[in-house]
């Protein structure tokens, strides 16, 4: 079928250009047409599968390594070091298939919103069939409850509402009709075109299909999904970029000392065994399983600040995250619209001011105020009933927030009603612009008239005043409107008039005239509570805040102001002003301009990529299925547990449980803690193998005998050393940590100032180690209680620079230790698990080691005391 701009087109057309009428198509003419189209279904994007992520953990640089130290060992009959290095590979890539495995879902949950069946008019005739075999130029009918089927052009419609909130994002509902609309009217505009997906919430009405498949807007948004490939985060990178560099430094490391240990005369099978404790000792086995902890402990803190965490790498990027976009209603805002402001022609009020004057004046409001109170819940189609002690309010956001207003400042809605029983209505049409209500008491009728200011007070010849009726002053009510107006403000307009008689006919009430105007009512949907705090402290921590939304420009002005996203000399683009811009004036505008009015899914999109292409890291929020592309895009997709659909929080990282913004704040704290943790983690690791591998290395070339066996360096690994660094995980974050800017998008986990440390670190456990060993050995001591000694002075090296690397900033000294109660359970698990390999027969048989006796265990705490005293000087001369 041709593509055609459908909204554009009146009725007749349509149907012409569809080769279509009123009868719908015929069996023979659908059937030749599925045939060209093909079916109206979306196709299915399969998820990698589980080979897929097994084959990517086996390539990583660790487990190649591994893997070939397992077999060198292998090769010369060490068995036992040989399974031992195997358990750490199947440990290690169980830990990383099981981080990764997760299926992408979006796309299923987009083919729940398609409908199954639909009605349809073939052969003049109403049928119902599959909705996959719908075709451009059906004709279809449409009710109440009906799912869209596909991309519809109305071409009839009676009081038709349909929710598209899973492709707006906007909560209220859109009343739709038949007529032409203007050639640059944008896709949230489009009150004539119904799409695949969307639900009709009341009325109903006809239209052609005029696009199904992949060829309707939610098919293009699944097009986009899959053009979206899967995000790389900064984490993967530094550990990937890590991962290469310590896997490079092991090989050549182990090579060459290999080389050096057989050009000394020594045995082949001696040199291989060297090269496979060097290429273990370089090698942070822990690393792995120590990474996933971290992220699994901030996704648990997370979710106590009710963020949900789908993926686990996205907990320590959005502690790197320098561009929030939010959207408005339901983020930043309530999403319920509420009354703020009320005028009547004697003055304004705001309604706090109004519900303290009831108050004071024992329940009572002055007459003015009722009167409009009055006309605006009779004129009014949402429904009140009490619940829970309460009142509950059903209906469109706008009629709730009146009745709201109403029942809040003591007005009894259900009394109201009954007292005024209705006998004839004119529902609210766009195109009127207006809703009207005959109401009547004892005999005598009242007109009672609700809607937009101007077009009230068209109808109005009076307005009440505290003196009564007099001549209506224009002028007056619209600069009170406009007020309200400039301020972000919907302003609905209230009058009423009394009926000289009965109405003649019920059915069909005549066009108010004559009435009196009683008030003006302002309405909005307010921020959040903790909103404009949560964005003080974004800026704070050099986060900029955007919001991106489809609302309309003036109300996302006012909000972005009210909350502090804006000041009024601020720039806004609305969606019309992005489609006439290029990509590099918009790279441009991404960082100048706060606010985006009437966005479409594709801006939205624009804009996440726009941000990442300047180095920007991207979180974004969302809750339709229009969200989708830009959520799986972002680096960190941000989706609403509360209101958003099953396609934003697949596409998502994170679901919000509460839609709050400030949510979002608090876990952007918990991902820089989560960050700050692992690179102390990383740095306790990496500076611990630096002291095994220079430890290892000097021995052999000093041509001393074997320093550490691999068994003994696993075991320091991931029995001692491995349990130490699970208690850095659970370290509180420090106090300016909120404060403190975001680190740059390719700044590596362990700093330039990390790796001195490091190295610093590492050499001085490394003397300390040798001097131990020697001394063990020119006291005459045999190889296996040197070995003994080696690996002890190591695990007391490791637990006192545990203390050090709880903080990248501040002394071992001003962190108190009862902060942290895992440092003590993990310390005291690693010295109960090597006392038993000290101590034990089976411990000394597996690791070829030899009890310590009292002397030994006193050289060795003085000696591994120095760890501290060269850790705090670096501090204090180098400080971050």
């Amino acid at each position: 079928m041709e593509v055609l701009a459908w909204h554009t087109l009146a009725p007749g057309d349509v149907a012409s250009r569809l080769r279509s009428g009123p009868e719908g198509l015929s069996e023979a003419e659908a059937a030749q047409r599925i045939t060209r189209v093909g079916p109206n279904e979306v196709e299915e994007i399969r998820a990698r599968g589980d080979l897929a992520i097994l084959r990517d953990q086996l390539r990583s640089p660790f487990a190649a390594i591994l893997v070939g130290a397992a077999v060198l060992a292998g090769y010369i009959g060490d068995l036992v070091d040989t399974a031992a290095i195997l358990l750490v590979v199947v440990i290690d890539v169980a830990v990383g298939f099981f981080q990764e495995r997760h299926g992408e879902r979006s796309l299923l949950a987009l083919r729940r919103l398609s409908a199954q069946h639909a009605l349809v008019l073939r052969d003049g005739r109403e049928m119902r069939i599959p909705s996959r075999l719908l075709v451009p130029g059906d004709l279809v009918p449409l009710e109440s409850g009906v799912r869209v089927p596909a991309d519809i052009r109305l071409v009839s419609s009676r009081l038709l509402v349909a929710d598209e909130s899973l492709l707006t994002g906007e909560s209220e509902g859109v009343r739709k009709h038949a007529s032409a609309l203007g050639a640059v009217t944008p896709l949230v505009d489009r009150t004539n075109m119904l799409y695949a997906g969307t639900t009709i919430t009341s009325g109903r009405g006809r239209g052609y299909v005029v696009a199904t498949g992949r060829a309707t807007e939610l098919g293009a948004i699944v097009e986009e999904i899959r053009g979206v490939g899967e995000q790389q985060t900064p984490l993967q990178r530094s550990t990937r970029s890590l991962a290469a560099v310590l896997g490079i430094a092991s090989l050549a490391l182990a090579t060459a000392v290999a080389l050096v240990t057989v050009a000394r005369g020594g045995a082949i099978p001696d040199a291989l065994l060297v090269a496979v404790s060097v290429a273990v000792a370089a090698i942070p086995e822990g690393l792995p399983v120590a990474l996933t902890i971290v992220l699994a402990v901030g996704t648990r803190r997370m979710a106590h600040r009710n963020a949900i965490v789908r993926r686990l790498a996205a907990v320590e990027t959005l502690g790197c995250t320098t561009v929030i976009g939010a959207d408005k209603t339901g983020t930043l805002t309530e999403n319920r619209m509420t009354v703020v402001d009320l005028w009547t022609p004697a003055g304004s009020h705001a309604l706090s001011e109004l519900s303290g004057q009831r108050r004071a004046a024992g329940g009572a409001i002055e007459a003015l105020v009722a009167d409009v109170l009055r006309a605006s819940v009779l004129a009014n189609e949402a429904t009140a009933r009490p619940d829970d002690g309460g009142v509950m309010i059903v209906g469109e956001p706008t009629d709730a927030a009146l009745l709201r207003a109403a029942s809040d400042l003591g007005l009894d809605v259900s009394a109201t009603r009954r007292e005024l029983r209705e006998v004839a209505a004119i529902p609210f049409e766009p195109e009127r612009r207006y809703a009207a209500s005959v109401r009547e008491r004892d005999g005598d009728q009242t007109l009672f008239v609700k809607g937009a200011p101007e077009r009230v007070l068209s109808f109005c010849t009076a307005m009440r005043t505290a003196d009564g009726d007099v001549p209506l002053r224009a002028s007056d009510v619209l600069e009170a409107a406009s007020r309200m107006g400039r301020v972000g403000l919907r302003v609905i307009a209230m009058a009423s008039r009394r009926l000289d008689r009965p109405i003649a006919d019920q059915a069909q009430p005549p066009e108010p005239g004559a009435l009196v105007l009683l008030g003006l009512e302002g309405m909005r949907d307010p921020p959040r509570r903790g909103v404009p705090e949560a964005i003080a402290e974004c800026r704070r921590a050099g986060i900029r805040v955007l919001m991106v939304t489809g609302d309309h420009a003036e109300t996302a002005r006012s909000i972005g102001q009210e909350v502090g996203i804006a000041s009024p000399d601020d720039r806004l683009l609305t969606g019309a002003d992005l489609e006439r811009m290029e990509d590099d004036d918009l790279g441009r505008a991404v960082f100048e301009v706060p606010i985006y009015a009437r966005t479409s899914p594709e801006d939205k999109l624009r804009i996440v990529r726009a941000l990442q292409e300047r180095s920007a890291v991207v979180a974004i929020t969302g809750d339709g299925v229009n969200d989708a592309p830009a959520l799986k895009a972002a680096d960190v997709g941000v989706a609403m547990g509360r209101g958003g659909t099953d396609v934003a929080r697949e596409a998502a990282d994170i679901v919000l449980a509460d839609d709050n913004f400030v949510s979002i704040v608090a876990a952007v704290r918990e991902g820089r803690i989560s960050f700050a943790n692992l690179r102390n983690v990383t740095f306790f690791l990496v500076s611990s193998n630096i002291a095994e591998i220079l430890a290892v290395l000097a021995a052999a070339a000093l041509g001393w005998p074997l320093l550490l066996l691999p068994v003994q360096i696993l075991w320091l690994n991931l029995a001692t050393e491995g349990l130490q660094d699970v208690a850095l995980v659970f370290e509180p974050g420090e106090p300016d940590v909120a404060a403190r800017p975001p680190r740059a998008r390719r700044e590596p986990i362990i700093s330039s100032l990390l790796w001195e440390r490091a190295l610093i670190s590492g050499a001085v456990m490394t003397v300390g180690t040798l001097a131990l060993f020697r001394f063990e050995l020119d006291a005459g001591a045999s190889l296996q209680r040197a070995q003994a000694v080696a690996v002890t002075t190591l695990v007391l090296f490791q637990t006192l620079h545990l203390g050090n690397s709880r903080s990248e900033r501040l002394s071992i000294f001003e962190k108190s230790p009862w902060a942290n109660p895992f440092l003590f359970l993990s310390t005291g698990a690693a010295f109960v698990l090597h006392a038993l390999a000290l101590y034990t027969p089976l411990g000394q048989g597996l690791l070829e080691l030899a009890p310590l006796d009292l002397e030994a265990w006193i050289r060795i705490v003085a000696v591994s005391s120095t760890i501290v005293v060269a850790v705090e000087l670096h501090k204090r001369i180098r400080p971050p």
